[in-house]
């Protein structure tokens, strides 16, 4: 794939431009993957491109899986290449925290006119490292935001754990319920502990365009259907001018993804990966393969209408 770097000392952001090879006058800002460049970026991007849409594959830094004060200001700088280069319509997609992003880009940048959220959260979420500190993969920042806007950190909540508990209590929570991964008991008790403020929600009533959440009620990761629905239901209270939809899946797991996605990321063993990865995952691994094909069929409709 024909591709352009960018790093934040030379461009300011992180990220890769992966042009749709006919041309295209959309573009959309990808934020799938340890980095901009890994195999799962290039996947989702040459996948997109195969919709007619340019790609600004976009990461925290070169290869870091760790979200903690991300500048919102890098996707300004980078909508400003897109539209030089002929971008007349930009959107934004992005999955688990970076559906997060996804959504805070979309509040923050007017000209954005598409936004899809995999498996979000409705809220800031707190900084996180994995830099292998003791020996956790990942731990929580010293009370700091994932995000900034102008040098300050967005409000957030915060983690119910410190270091080293809260990596401890991941990995009980993940072998207790059988899963590779899982944090939704602790996200609940950082909830009952430090209920959400209104100024770490995000501002979904800020966004333009059509406004897409995807989510699946098996999710281990957090109860991104829970958060759905409240984003949902602010926006139905509040004055806004998008157009929002709810793709809520009883099966499908953190991993709501298109079937052709994941396909081309695992031509053999995509729903095996997401029965390794999750239990319910292997209990209904039909039902969560319906859940991916009734997404594709959606999102490619939804790019191709955009």
């Amino acid at each position: 794939m024909k591709k352009q770097v960018f790093r934040v000392d030379s461009d300011g952001f992180n990220g890769a431009w992966y042009p749709c090879p006919r041309g295209s006058s959309k573009g959309m800002i990808l934020m799938i993957g340890d980095s901009s460049e890994d195999y799962m970026a290039r996947t989702c991007a040459k996948w997109v491109n195969r919709q007619g849409v340019h790609v600004m594959a976009m990461s925290a830094d070169k290869k870091d899986y760790g979200h903690h004060s991300y500048p919102l200001e890098r996707f300004g700088t980078a909508i400003a290449f897109m539209k030089a280069h002929g971008c007349g319509k930009l959107g934004v997609v992005g999955a688990s925290t970076t559906g997060m992003m996804s959504l805070l880009a979309a509040a923050y940048y007017p000209e954005i006119s598409l936004t899809i959220a995999i498996s979000p959260p409705d809220f800031v979420m707190e900084g996180f490292y994995r830099d292998g500190l003791d020996g956790a993969t990942e731990r929580p920042g010293d009370y700091e935001s994932s995000v900034t806007w102008q040098g300050e950190q967005l409000p957030f909540l915060p983690y119910a754990y410190r270091h080293p508990e809260y990596w401890q209590k991941l990995v009980e929570e993940a072998k207790s319920g059988g899963n590779k991964a899982a944090a939704r008991e602790m996200f609940d008790e950082s909830e009952r502990r430090h209920p959400i403020q209104e100024e770490e929600r995000i501002k979904v009533e800020n966004i333009h365009g059509r406004l897409i959440f995807i989510g699946a009620e098996d999710d281990v990761l957090w109860d991104t259907c829970r958060y759905i629905r409240r984003m949902m239901e602010r926006l139905s209270r509040l004055p806004h001018d998008s157009v929002s939809e709810a793709w809520i899946y009883e099966h499908g797991t953190h991993f709501a993804f298109p079937e052709s996605m994941l396909k081309m990321m695992l031509p053999v063993g995509s729903s095996l990966l997401v029965s390794l990865m999750f239990k319910a995952g292997k209990e209904y691994k039909n039902e969560c393969r319906e859940t991916r094909l009734d997404i594709d069929r959606r999102m490619k409709n939804a790019l191709a209408e955009w």
